[in-house]
């Protein structure tokens, strides 16, 4: 004998609850909101993804998903290597100041929140590491090899110092309003190429 079909759309609910943990992070996500943004009761949520931690597993796949697939597209855009580089960061600057959004990069704050404590946050966190880095690598390497960026340093190396450079941007950009500042740091890494 088999249960209730659900009634609802598990990604519009995964989708809801990204928002919510996004806006305020693990802690600041209580069972109450997380009820209240998906329009389930506590048992349908809960019966449906076991507890608020899976939930917010399944909420963080789901952002850094979409997260990806958005920063590999402006990556591999045409044009300039250089000009990609700097699309994705301002990519993220337009992001963190969105004044309609303004909460900044939810896999940055995720692994910082929950990183230490959480081997789940860490293993997504490091899947979306690995292929941003791969994608990074391979795209420095081309511009290596076209003569617009210095082969003198490993493509792998130049990709991470670019990486550090992005998400000290994307934490700043929580709390740095300026866009002059932002910019002037995303022109100086670029400058670094």
């Amino acid at each position: 004998m088999s249960g209730r079909p659900r009634e609802f759309d598990d990604a519009a609910v995964i989708d809801a609850a990204m928002d919510a943990f996004w806006t305020n992070g693990y802690e600041g996500t209580s069972a109450q909101t997380l009820v209240e943004c998906t329009g389930l009761g506590r048992g349908s949520l809960y019966n449906a993804f076991g507890n608020k931690l899976n939930l917010y597993h399944e909420a963080l796949e789901r952002y850094q998903t979409l997260g990806l697939q958005t920063q590999v597209d402006i990556l591999n855009a045409p044009g300039a290597v250089k000009d990609r580089l700097r699309a994705l960061m301002q990519w993220g600057i337009d992001q963190d100041l969105d004044p309609k959004k303004g909460r900044g990069c939810m896999g940055l704050f995720a692994a910082l929140e929950r990183g230490g404590k959480d081997p789940r946050v860490r293993q997504i966190s490091q899947a979306y590491l690995t292929r941003i880095e791969q994608v990074l690598v391979h795209l420095i390497a081309i511009g290596q090899h076209s003569g617009e960026l210095s082969a003198d340093r490993p493509a792998l190396l130049v990709a991470r110092m670019y990486f550090s450079s992005y998400f000290g941007l994307r934490a700043l950009g929580r709390t740095v309003s300026d866009r002059t500042f932002l910019e002037d740091i995303m022109e100086g890494t670029i400058a670094q190429l």
